[in-house]
């Protein structure tokens, strides 16, 4: 047993020690979703891992049924965040549905990812109640920004079965996003 899963597995209370052991893993999965993000992003990597992380030793009643919980867990906290994130700029008191233009490049309006979050969030949530598992499959590729075969580990699937899961899971939320614009 790695001592990774023997800290999860045990005391709830050993933040101090898990951290160190998992912030190097977090911090590659928030960078990596966090390149797919707008250019002008201020949003940064480790700002990223850091609420996760408030979130997840915040909780004093969590218990990590060992690596993968964990790690779902962590693509949860960062999805949320990323959500959460999206809705409070296009709240209309921030100047919803208004573009940054850079007057340098005034033929160029940057693209609003906020509203690709939030409509990939809800079909999420459908997808969810449809299909948990390929549900938790997206959130670890999409928000993570896993490879499909580290979730396929993570999840503890093949990587044919999370390859499948992924093909059905872009389609679904395809077709789910495109039907309700």
């Amino acid at each position: 047993m790695s001592e990774l899963t023997h800290i999860l597995e045990g005391d709830p209370k050993a933040s101090d020690e898990l951290l160190p052991l998992v912030y190097g893993e977090l911090r590659k999965l928030a960078a990596s979703k966090m390149a797919n993000e707008r250019p002008n992003q201020t949003l940064q990597p480790t700002a990223l891992v850091h609420e996760a992380w408030l979130r997840l030793a915040g909780d004093e009643n969590a218990q990590w049924d060992g690596r993968a919980h964990f790690f779902a867990a962590a693509a949860e906290a960062m999805r949320r965040i990323l959500v959460d994130r999206a809705r409070r700029k296009n709240a209309i008191r921030h100047g919803a549905g208004q573009q940054r233009v850079d007057l340098q490049d005034t033929d160029i309006a940057a693209p609003d990812d906020n509203d690709q979050i939030l409509a990939v969030n809800e079909a999420l949530e459908k997808l969810a109640a449809h299909d948990k598992p390929k549900a938790e499959l997206v959130k670890l590729r999409y928000f993570a920004g896993m490879t499909l075969e580290e979730a396929a580990k993570i999840l503890g699937i093949s990587e044919p079965t999370a390859k499948r899961h992924w093909s059905f899971a872009k389609a679904w939320l395809h077709r789910e996003i495109t039907t309700s614009l």
